[in-house]
């Protein structure tokens, strides 16, 4: 059935947004202006859809270059997988998802502009468990590998690949190498120290040793290596929503917080046309330009329009699952972290989905939590599994038995990786996708279209902005 914008907007003055969002059908309908009055207009230079770290990023350049901006964002506060907890009892600061930047000089120039001072993160010493989460039985014997030849082996062959860092502009042919799963890349030239520091590094890659090996490459890359040697970048406050909530108020009216997009109409000679739903009623943006960064996954961008050529890229995406929290009531002394590794897997990888890894948060009785998957799993199935993990562990008498353990705070960050199969990067998939640039006066960003890294999409933005701004 075809539904025009007109009938999805009477169905939404119903009250059935949530239906009406999830079962628009493609359609060519466009939408005229003339139809809404004149305050529920808004008119800009640019609207940037997805308020995370790359459409802030975006959305604060963009104004640094006169352009009138305005971002929509769906849930009630920006920075996406940057969140900070505060503890009530003590109001302490955990940050749950964003950790660290490079240290570059853009990272350090965006922070000082908000004046948010920002040091060396360092991480205390800590007694370290290595159980099994599926038996809650220490693995007997189980020492972790030094890395140290092989980051220099590893760092060889990077080398090789610059053009990673920046993004998905591959040569083609796009090289044998890149396309090999990762553990065969690891055996090839025996990597196998290095496996254990890249699964937990890279967390929310899924089955690390499966995927191609140009997915790791580009989350643990040559810049990550520099860092580790001269250290990685945290807030000195220890917040580090503080960016996302300065770079709100620069902002201001122009962040729309709690915002669904319902229709897009990219058919006209001048506007692109988002009508919206925001918590005071339905808008119309008119704008010149879209930046679109949220991931492009099509179940996500069922209110878009996509055209074929977008939608049989975007539907040839697969994803991980990752997941975040804060939990209390573990039993776990405070300066304990209990790491899952498995007795009978190559290199001792835990299956998925799984714990990563529970660790202090520097507030007595509260863990951060980690947890990955090879696709989405319901909130609800993943919450359940860590508690049971956790319970498993004091059954084992790994960990001293407590009470119950509760969240204080659970995040997904799922859709996470984005990656299509080998054959499909040896295909051009990555320079069909980069030639939807530009299109229908549309441009992407976000981690689908780099990686899972600030600061690398920032300097990914960076590169993308001249284009925009033609």
């Amino acid at each position: 059935m075809k539904m025009g914008w007109k009938s999805s907007l009477k169905v939404v003055s119903l009250g059935w947004l949530a239906v009406t969002v999830t079962a628009l059908p493609e359609s060519t309908g466009s939408i005229n202006a003339a139809d809404f009055a004149s305050k529920l207009i808004i008119t800009r230079d640019v609207c940037v859809i997805g308020g995370g770290s790359s459409g802030i990023y975006t959305a604060i350049r963009l104004r640094d270059e006169s352009k009138s901006v305005v971002v929509v964002e769906s849930s009630n506060r920006l920075g996406g997988h940057t969140e900070t907890y505060t503890d009530p009892a003590t109001q302490g600061n955990v940050d749950i998802g964003v950790i660290v930047w490079h240290d570059l000089d853009l990272v350090k120039d965006y922070f000082a502009r908000f004046d948010i001072p920002l040091t060396k993160a360092a991480f205390p010493p800590l007694e370290s468990k290595y159980i099994d989460y599926r038996t809650g039985k220490a693995v007997d014997g189980y020492t972790p590998s030094n890395a140290t030849d092989a980051l220099g082996v590893y760092g060889q062959q990077l080398a090789k690949y610059q053009y990673v860092e920046a993004g998905f502009d591959l040569p083609d042919p796009v090289p044998a190498e890149l396309l090999l799963p990762f553990g065969d890349f690891v055996k090839k030239y025996a990597l196998d120290g290095l496996v254990n520091l890249i699964f937990n590094y890279g967390q929310g890659l899924g089955d690390l040793l499966r995927i191609p090996t140009l997915y790791v490459f580009k989350n643990f890359g040559l810049d990550v290596l520099r860092n580790l040697q001269v250290g990685f970048l945290t807030t000195e406050r220890h917040r580090n929503s503080e960016l996302y909530e300065r770079a709100g108020a620069e902002l201001g009216a122009d962040a729309l917080l709690s915002t669904r997009v319902l229709w897009i109409d990219r058919n006209g000679p001048k506007y692109t046309k988002i009508l919206v739903k925001t918590p005071s009623g339905i808008k119309l943006i008119r704008a010149k330009k879209l930046v679109i960064t949220v991931p492009p996954k099509p179940e996500n961008l069922r209110s878009f329009n996509l055209d074929q050529a977008e939608l049989s890229l975007f539907k040839q995406f697969g994803n991980t699952g990752y997941y975040t929290g804060v939990l209390r009531n573990t039993g776990i002394p405070d300066n304990v972290a209990v790491n899952n590794v498995a007795s009978d897997t190559p290199y001792n990888l835990p299956p998925l989905p799984g714990v990563y890894s529970l660790t202090p948060t520097g507030i007595p009785g509260l863990f951060n939590v980690k947890y990955g998957s090879t696709g989405t799993l319901p909130d609800a199935q993943v919450k359940a599994d860590i508690v049971a993990s956790v319970e498993r562990l004091a059954s084992a008498g790994s960990i001293p038995t407590a009470t119950a353990p509760e969240f204080a705070i659970f995040k997904s960050h799922a859709p996470f990786e984005l990656t299509v199969s080998a054959d499909a990067i040896k295909n051009g998939f990555y320079r069909k996708l980069y030639a939807l640039q530009g299109r229908k006066r549309t441009y992407w960003n976000g981690a689908a279209f780099h990686t899972h890294d600030s600061s690398l999409l920032w300097q990914f933005t960076e590169a993308l902005l001249p284009r925009i701004l033609e």
